[in-house]
């Protein structure tokens, strides 16, 4: 059976501090499927570095600046981060990610849903910053 159609806005999302120590603000979700939320760096903050147990995220950059750095089986990456880029952070990729002058603001989709209640969906990391 199909989900029922959501609508959130983020004025009233709850902020949180995600473990990583973004603030987060939690949006729409599709139960077993995706979950979506608001992600952001105060200006020159840096996240902690982490990877993810057993989800995925697609990040789009809405506004600021800042880098994100990626590490995954042997491969390490900084990229540039502005309103319109798109990033992924596959299964188990250590990240990290910090902000400009401005602050730094994104939208992202975790796939599948953000477990609620698991502390250890997020494993430290030794990172970059």
């Amino acid at each position: 059976m199909a989900a029922d159609f959501g609508t959130s806005w983020i004025a009233d999302a709850v902020e949180v501090t995600a473990p990583d120590g973004a603030t987060v603000r939690p949006l729409c979700s599709l139960p077993g499927t995706a979950s979506s939320a608001q992600f952001e760096l105060g200006p020159q903050q840096v996240s902690k570095a982490v990877s993810h147990v057993s989800v995925e995220e697609i990040w789009f950059i809405t506004a600021g600046t800042g880098e994100m750095w990626r590490r995954q089986r042997g491969r390490e990456e900084i990229t540039a981060l502005e309103p319109g880029v798109c990033l992924t952070i596959p299964l188990g990729t250590a990240f990290q990610f910090r902000a400009g002058s401005g602050g730094l603001r994104a939208a992202a989709v975790t796939i599948p849903p953000w477990p609620e209640g698991n502390p250890d969906e997020a494993r430290s990391e030794a990172g970059r910053w």
